[in-house]
């Protein structure tokens, strides 16, 4: 699992702390524990787990988002080896880890596979983000996003495109098509795209 939300009462002879504990055993993972026990003592046994976040119940469901959200930037800034992002409050923002993408879409943080990706249409102010079975619109520009996404799979080859390198179905003269989209390459860009067609 991406992250882990996790009740500290379980029924059961364990309880969710040391469900926790035994998961990140087999797998790092992020856990956000949830429990009407708020108590000094629970709070001191839970750090064992080494939580993301530990809300009391009853809980709003803009605390709950909230540290998720703010999950997500850390998670982000620890695989960038940096600090944590800082786009909380930025809502359209993208979280960008190793292998995945969490975009806003309404109330809700979606996640994309970066591998998923096709490529990715600027429009103005608002980028459109392509999988084989979805769209995704941010408003962010295509230069924010380029910055931020992993230059050894993506290829930015037009002022309004970037493209999945991974996903080319074919490479014309003057233009690239991916799931039968064709997009124009820029001239000074071409030369960079065959170069790294040749090397994948």
């Amino acid at each position: 699992p991406d992250m882990v939300i996790m009740d500290i009462c379980l029924k059961g002879k364990i309880d969710g702390i040391e469900t926790a504990i035994r998961m990140q055993k087999n797998a790092a993972m992020p856990v956000i524990f949830l429990t009407a026990n708020a108590d000094e003592g629970t709070f001191n046994k839970a750090k064992a787990a080494k939580p993301y976040a530990f809300i009391s119940k009853p809980y709003k469901q803009v605390d709950l988002q909230r540290a998720i959200e703010l999950t997500i930037s850390h998670l982000a800034g620890e695989h960038n080896n940096s600090a944590p992002v800082d786009h909380i409050g930025d809502n359209d923002h993208p979280f960008i880890l190793s292998d995945r993408i969490f975009v806003r879409q309404r109330e809700n943080m979606i996640k994309i596979i970066i591998a998923d990706i096709l490529y990715i249409e600027a429009d103005r102010n608002y980028c459109r983000i392509f999988t084989k079975t979805k769209e995704y619109v941010l408003s962010i520009t295509l230069k924010t996003i380029e910055e931020r996404l992993n230059n050894q799979l993506f290829l930015r080859v037009h002022r309004s495109y970037i493209i999945n390198l991974s996903q080319i179905d074919a490479v014309a003269d003057d233009h690239v098509i991916i799931n039968q989209k064709a997009m124009p390459v820029s001239e000074g860009l071409k030369e960079k795209l065959l170069q790294r067609i040749h090397t994948l």
